[in-house]
């Protein structure tokens, strides 16, 4: 299940073409197409090299897996990475539906079934802002309604943030997780070996293809 590359660029140049085409796919059955983005230091490269797809961005809506609770030009907002990294040159004609503000579920939900989820993951396997430590995590991960706020003090930066829940991310046709490093890897072996980390719940429940795109480049 974990898919193996030799160097991050690679990874990247791997995940860009297989988001990719998970979207072209989209479109060509459906005449649109959703992307979850992601925040972190994994997604930047494959942003980078996706911005460039020739896909017909006016039928792709980007949403994000998660957001911190903060100004859309401050250094720690998902969506100021995804706008200065993905939605650029040709991907800039995508419709960009930010979390932050927290839009109505109803705009979230239109997106769904997603076409692809991009996802990384923290060493303690938490997976968009579904992190241990969170009073309302087992709520994130059980509730069927697909956003849910997260109080400041978790996670880096700790600021309060807002997530989709487990039960949205699984309302996908393909998910893709980026992971570097062999401590994360580690953390995906022990999710795939029945420890209860957020990220083994997704690996659980998936009902849509999970690819894990793996490099030791980094982390």
């Amino acid at each position: 299940m974990i898919e193996t590359f030799p160097s991050a660029p690679v990874l990247a140049d791997a995940a860009a073409q297989a988001v990719a085409a998970a979207l072209a796919g989209a479109v060509t059955a459906r005449g649109r197409a959703s992307l979850v983005a992601t925040g972190g230091r994994s997604p930047g490269p494959v942003y980078d090299r996706l911005a460039g797809a020739p896909l017909d961005w006016t039928r792709i809506a980007v949403t994000l897996s998660d957001e911190r609770c903060a100004p859309p030009d401050d250094p720690v907002s998902n969506a100021r990475l995804v706008r200065e990294r993905l939605l650029v040159g040709p991907a800039a004609r995508a419709r960009f539906l930010p979390l932050w503000p927290a839009p109505e579920p109803a705009a979230v939900a239109v997106l769904t079934p997603f076409d692809a989820v991009m996802l990384g993951m923290g060493e303690d396997g938490h997976v968009a802002s579904l992190i241990p430590g969170d009073p309302g995590l087992e709520d994130a991960l059980t509730t069927a309604d697909l956003l849910r706020p997260v109080p400041a003090g978790l996670g880096r930066p700790p600021v309060a943030r807002i997530t989709l829940t487990l039960s949205a991310l699984l309302h996908a046709r393909a998910i893709f997780l980026l992971v570097a490093g062999e401590t994360k890897r580690g953390v995906v072996e022990r999710a795939l070996a029945g420890d209860d980390l957020p990220v083994g719940r997704l690996l659980a429940r998936a009902k849509a293809p999970v690819r894990i795109f793996w490099t030791p480049d980094g982390g």
